[in-house]
Formats: C-alpha cells, structure tokens, sequence
C-alpha cells in the first residue's frame, strides 16, 4: 500500500467540495489530473472510495468511513508543518538559557529584553544557577544554551567563546585606591580582599603565579555570592574582585571599579551546548544577537 500525500489530498477535496471541478480549481490541477490521483488512490487501497455520475459525485461506504479520520491525520500533519515553517521563520520559538547567577542577575536579562524587542513572538526564558552547575542544566536538556565562565572540556558539552574581560578591584567611592590613576595587583596588598569560591579563585590565583611569580596576593576572605562580597565591601570591610559585566550590579552597590594591571588576568565565558544536537533556529538567532552587543561593552572583547 502505498498511497501518497498527494493522493490523499486529492480524496480530501473531493469529499470537501462534492465535485472534481472545485476540487481541481482547489489544488490547482487539471480535472484529469485529479482524476487520476483518485484512481491510483483506490488502486493502492484497492477499494472504491468515489461514485461519479454525471449529475453527482458521492463517496462510498469505505469513503465516507476513512473520510473524518483521514482528515484529522492530514489536519494534525499541516499543523506540525506550519509549526516547523513559523519556528523556521521565526514567527514563533522558546529559547531555555541557563546562565551562572551574576550573569542572570546582570548582563543576561537586558540582553533578553532586547532580543525580545526585535523578535516579539520568541519566548526566552532564563534559568539562574549556580556557576558549576551551568553545564548539567544543558545536559539535563534544561536548557538548550548555558552561559558561563569557562569549564574543562567536557565529552558531552560544546564550549564556545563568547566574550572574555579582565579583573576589576570594587571599592567605596573616596576609596584611597580610586586616586590612582591605574591599578596594579600589589596596590591590592594593604587591603583585605574578598573573592568569590571555587574556581573563580583557584583560576585567579594559577594565572597570577604564572603571569607575575614575585606577586604575593592571597585573599582574605572567600565568600559564595557576589552580593556578599560587594556588601562587605560598602560596610568597609574590603575590596572585591569582578569582571565588567556586572557593573550595573556594582552601581546599585554604590560603588565603582578599575581594571587591574600587572598582570592583567581575564576571565573568559562560553556559550555551552549540548553537542551533536542541533540547535533550534531561536537558539541560533539569540546566539548570533547577543555575542556583538556583548563584545561592545567597555573592557570585553
């Protein structure tokens, strides 16, 4: 048995309209055309499904029982097409952005807003977590893109870069440290300083061996969250460690920034997919929004 769409569709418009010349006119062929399809159709179920007289056309017992299921089937069938056309043409879409929680508290949701004003009937939902954690919401399938700093190779996720930028050194505004016209890492030395755990420090302090072996730097205080770092930093009672992207975050903070030389270190983030799953083309067009407007903003590249 092997009957073809097209052949179906023939079938479906002739019980719709009740005649082969509408029907034809409805699919754009010719009446013999039409014909034809109908015959090679009954041939391949081999069974009559029209009677056709020259006065009316009428379907068959078996026609008028595979008529209503047969037009459910091709009914459901457009509308996964149409589906797959609107996602295709960006007409509709859901984006699943998993991103570390600095990035999700400060870079990640102008970024989405912005997005969602070009492409009003694409949804991006954001789901904040914890840096480490990152990678196994896109494995999960959580998420089909994940935002975050940079990971060891993983065999099961794909690394792409999407922007790097240097250390900051965060103080109170009338800070001694914001007199000086550029910051290196030993004017950190008379001053307690708050990083964050886990790699963000252990990464820091591998690069500032190997960048600058003479360098003594070791922090005061480790802390789990950025908030804490920055409000033990207005409550006077150190300096914190960022990356650029979250100055909207140091603003509300009422505090400011300067990038640190001697070395200079930077920090990189990636975009993490799932690999050898292709992304939906939603994902794609965030993917190629975000990274130029990201790489615009002062000190990332």
């Amino acid at each position: 048995m092997n009957a073809t769409l097209k052949q179906l569709r023939a079938f479906l418009a002739v019980a719709r309209t009740g005649s082969f010349t509408l029907a034809a006119e409805s699919l754009y062929v010719t009446q013999s055309a039409l014909s034809g399809l109908i015959k090679e159709l009954e041939q391949a179920l081999g069974a009559r499904l029209i009677d056709r007289s020259t006065r009316r056309v009428s379907l068959t017992d078996i026609g008028e029982r595979l008529h209503p299921m047969l037009d459910g089937v091709i009914n459901d069938l457009d509308s996964v097409l149409q589906q797959v056309h609107d996602h295709r043409a960006m007409k509709k879409g859901l984006v699943r952005v998993a991103a570390s929680q600095l990035l999700a508290s400060t870079l990640v949701p102008d970024l989405i807003a912005a997005y969602q004003a070009e492409h009003p009937s694409i949804d991006v939902r954001l789901i904040d977590t914890p840096a480490a954690a990152v990678m196994a919401r896109v494995f999960a399938g959580e998420a089909e893109l994940g935002i975050g700093p940079e990971r060891e190779p993983n065999s099961d996720i794909t690394s792409t870069r999407l922007f790097d930028g240097p250390f900051m050194a965060v103080f109170p505004h009338e800070h001694p440290l914001g007199k000086r016209k550029r910051l290196r890492w030993k004017d950190l030395a008379p001053y307690s300083v708050i990083t964050l755990q886990g790699q963000f420090t252990e990464r820091l302090l591998q690069d500032l061996r190997s960048g600058a072996p003479d360098l003594v730097f070791a922090p005061a205080t480790e802390v789990a969250y950025m908030s804490t770092a920055l409000s033990m930093v207005k409550a006077g009672l150190g300096v914190a460690l960022c990356i650029p992207y979250a100055a909207a975050l140091i603003e509300v903070y009422g505090l400011q920034m300067s990038p640190l030389g001697g070395p200079e270190v930077r920090r990189s983030f990636d975009v993490f997919t799932l690999r050898g799953r292709t992304l939906s083309p939603a994902a794609e067009s965030f993917l190629h929004f975000i990274g130029p407007r990201i790489r615009a903003m002062p000190h990332l590249r």
